[in-house]
């Protein structure tokens, strides 16, 4: 999740908000990629998960990292949370049940991204090595009940974890025990955010079933190839999920706020206290509901920046778009997932073939197999075939993006070799999740144990 930012500049009006988000516009040259990756920690005796707490807990690890790298502290009441890069080039964060999440910086190249995670597991692996602690690249925690898994000390996921049992059945799951890749990419006007908002949207179900890859809960089989993206089918629907009026051929920076602006609120940050404003959208904060009650109690900048960060659709807009559909996996599975949506968005033919082929596809339709994909995977059935036969059509306008951008390495190389992971998923017709679950019962034994052997960074 993102990190709580503060800007006290007041809010007069909803066309600020428009503005806000306007204010991401960038010309094609100053585009960049910046991807974030998430992963469960565990201990290597006994496969156990990691407490904050405690000479080999998560708070010595964030401060191992943090003498290692030099980054400044991010703090909540006390509790060192996360670190950032001193220019806000990055950041190490935490999510609710001490998933360990590293937001990238706004990079030029995939193969600048790939070098970036590279180093950060390489880092991490000197810090976590001798604390006995191991890091698992799946999308669900996939043995530790929920009762068993760790909680961090956030004020927002308090505030988050006595809220979302109240809007949903799986908000605690989503929180604690679930991991994702997202990458995210920038616009340079209303319209092309527009076009790349709904390519991504309607392809959202394709990246979540190339990259399933959670099928165990609690030690067992689930039933699901990505339990993650079932649990996002009845989190807290009102903030998540896909979202129709982005289908409107008119949809624009407007649409998204008079949504956002009805949305609950999570939290207010004032003088470094989190109060919860889960009893008030931001359009009723705006209109004065929490001016007696909190102080400073009519709404900022830094604010909506916030709550804009609590939305959680499939793809989420801010100043950028943001690709949420993927689960946790392997490091190639972190450069593929940047490499995937780059290919489609920022090549100008790539772009223009990827709406062609998705243009007429509507609402119900991609709501229908956003349904099937956490279960089905690529053998969701989409129109006349399969949803494998469309991964082979979108993979293909990638690579001629990515071929297009020209982006070589040192070595002469561009950056579609990235795709090769995804190319492999296609070519076999089995998903991470399915291979797994061929292993659990045939090599595995029916044992969950070896998973955080095969599956370990």
């Amino acid at each position: 999740m993102a990190r709580d930012t503060t800007d006290d500049r007041p809010v007069e009006n909803a066309d600020e908000l428009i503005g806000f988000l306007a204010d991401g516009c960038k010309p094609k040259e100053a585009w960049r990629i910046g991807t974030e990756h998430e992963k469960f920690p565990f201990y290597i005796d006994g496969n156990a998960p990691v407490p904050y707490e405690g000479d080999r807990g998560i708070r010595a690890l964030l401060e191992g990292m943090q003498e290692m790298l030099g980054w400044n502290a991010i703090e909540d009441d006390g509790h060192i949370i996360g670190l950032v890069e001193p220019t806000g080039q990055g950041a190490i964060s935490l999510e609710p049940g001490g998933q360990f999440e590293l937001s990238g910086a706004a990079l030029e190249t995939i193969h600048q991204t790939c070098r970036e995670g590279n180093a950060h597991l390489a880092q991490l692996r000197e810090i976590a090595e001798p604390l006995g602690i191991r890091f698992l690249g799946l999308g669900g925690s996939p043995k530790w009940r929920l009762s068993e898994t760790p909680r961090m000390p956030k004020s927002r996921y308090d505030i988050m974890t006595a809220y979302m049992p109240k809007v949903g059945s799986h908000g605690l799951d989503m929180m604690y025990r679930t991991c994702t890749i997202q990458v995210n990419l920038d616009f340079s006007s209303e319209a092309d955010m527009r076009r790349k908002m709904q390519v991504s949207t309607r392809l959202q179900p394709l990246a979540t079933a190339l990259f399933a890859n959670s099928p165990f809960t609690d030690g067992a089989l689930n039933g699901f190839q990505s339990w993650r993206a079932e649990i996002w089918r009845d989190t807290d629907n009102q903030r998540s999920g896909l979202l129709p009026f982005v289908f409107s051929d008119r949809f624009g920076f407007a649409d998204y706020v008079d949504w956002a602006l009805d949305v609950p609120m999570y939290f207010v940050i004032r003088n470094g206290r989190y109060h919860n404003c889960t009893h008030v959208t931001f359009r009723q904060f705006m209109d004065g509901a929490l001016r007696t009650t909190i102080p400073d109690g009519m709404p900022t900048i830094g604010d909506w920046a916030n709550h804009l960060s609590t939305l959680f659709p499939d793809v989420r807009l801010k100043r950028f778009l943001e690709m949420r559909g993927a689960d946790g996996g392997p490091w190639r599975r972190i450069c593929a997932l940047p490499a995937l949506w780059v290919g489609l968005l920022y090549d100008d033919a790539a772009l223009d073939a990827a709406e062609n082929l998705t243009k007429d596809w509507s609402f119900e339709e991609v709501q229908a197999l956003r349904d099937a994909v956490p279960v089905e995977g690529l053998a969701a059935r989409f129109r006349n075939h399969d949803l494998r036969e469309t991964a082979r059509e979108v993979l293909a306008i990638s690579r001629i993006g990515l071929a297009n951008r020209g982006r070589k390495n040192r070595e002469g190389y561009d950056e579609t070799g990235f795709l090769n992971p995804l190319d492999e998923v296609v070519a076999r017709g089995t998903t991470s999740a399915q291979e797994m679950v061929t292993a659990f019962h045939t090599r595995w034994g029916g044992a969950i144990e070896p998973v955080f052997f095969e599956h370990a960074y």
